[in-house]
C-alpha cells in the first residue's frame, strides 16, 4: 500500500486529468468517487485498476479489494479529486470496457441528452426496468462525467452503455426485427395504446428539441405522454422512467 503525499506527484497529476473527458478517452479509464460507486466498481472487479483512499479513512472489512492496488493520500489529494460539495475519501481508477450488446432483447436509446443528472438518472432507470443495454448518441454529455456516474448510482457496472450513432442502432434493429418506438409530440400515439413483445427499443431524446427528426423518421412507431396539468412538458428523465416501465411490462 503506497502512501502519497505530495500534490505534485505524477500519479496524482494523472488522477486530476480524469477529471477531463479528453483524457478519459485518451486512456481509457474514468475515476469513480466515493463509498458506493467504488464497491459497485469493486463487484466487477476486472474493472478496477487502483483504488485511492483518505489515510484519514480506512477501507470498510466487508470489501475484498484482492489484488487491486491501494494508494493512502492526504487529505489534500483527496478533496482535490473530488467534484462533491462533501468528498467521502475514497476513489477508483476504471477500464473503460468495449461491451456488446447486438444480442440483447431491449434498448435504450438516447439522442443528444445533454444534462449529466438527466443522463444518469435514465441509465440507472434503464437498469431499475431491467433493459438489457443503454445505447448513447453522439451530442450527449459524456458517459463518464462525474455526475453522470453520481446519478447512475453504480448501473454503469450493471449494464453494457455504449457510445453509439444511433441511424445505425435503429437499422441494426429493425434488421433484428426489434420495434424501435420514438417520442414526439407531433403525429405519435399515446403510449397506452401500444402494446409490445419481449424485445423493444425506446428511442428518447434531447431536453429542448427532442428526438432528431431524422430518427423519428425511421422508428417503428412514435409515442407521447399525455399531459394532464398546465406543464408544457415533462423532464426526459421522467418520461424515460414512465415508458420503460410502460412498454417492460
Amino acid at each position: 500500500m503506497k502512501h502519497i503525499e505530495s500534490v505534485n506527484n505524477p500519479k496524482v497529476k494523472q488522477w486530476k486529468k480524469l477529471l477531463t473527458k479528453k483524457e478519459r478517452d485518451k486512456s481509457g479509464t474514468f475515476l469513480v468517487e466515493g463509498f458506493h460507486l467504488v464497491e459497485e466498481a469493486l463487484k466487477q472487479g476486472e474493472q478496477v485498476l487502483e483504488i485511492i483512499i483518505s489515510d484519514k479513512i480506512g477501507l470498510p472489512p466487508r470489501w475484498d479489494t484482492g489484488s487491486t492496488p491501494v494508494s493512502l493520500v492526504t487529505d489534500e489529494i483527496s478533496n482535490s479529486l473530488s467534484e462533491t460539495e462533501a468528498p467521502q475519501g475514497i476513489y477508483a481508477v476504471c477500464r473503460q470496457l468495449d461491451q456488446e450488446a447486438l444480442e440483447a432483447k431491449t434498448y435504450l436509446l438516447i439522442d443528444a441528452v445533454q444534462d449529466p443528472g438527466n443522463l444518469g438518472t435514465m441509465i440507472r432507470t434503464a437498469d431499475a426496468a431491467g433493459i438489457d443495454a443503454v445505447i448513447v448518441g453522439r451530442g450527449s454529455v459524456d458517459i463518464f462525467n462525474s455526475k453522470v456516474l453520481r446519478s447512475a448510482q453504480g448501473s454503469h457496472f450493471h449494464l453494457p452503455i455504449i457510445r453509439g450513432d444511433l441511424h445505425e442502432w435503429t437499422d441494426k434493429l429493425k434488421e433484428k426485427n426489434i420495434p424501435v418506438y420514438g417520442t414526439a409530440l407531433e403525429g405519435a400515439s399515446a403510449y397506452t395504446d401500444t402494446s409490445t413483445g419481449e424485445s423493444f427499443a425506446l428511442l428518447v431524446g434531447n431536453e429542448g428539441s427532442g428526438v432528431n427528426k431524422e430518427l423519428l423518421e425511421k422508428t417503428t412507431a412514435n409515442l407521447y405522454i399525455p399531459i394532464y396539468g398546465k406543464s408544457e412538458s415533462l423532464n426526459v428523465a421522467v418520461a424515460t422512467g414512465i415508458l420503460l416501465y410502460y412498454l417492460k411490462k
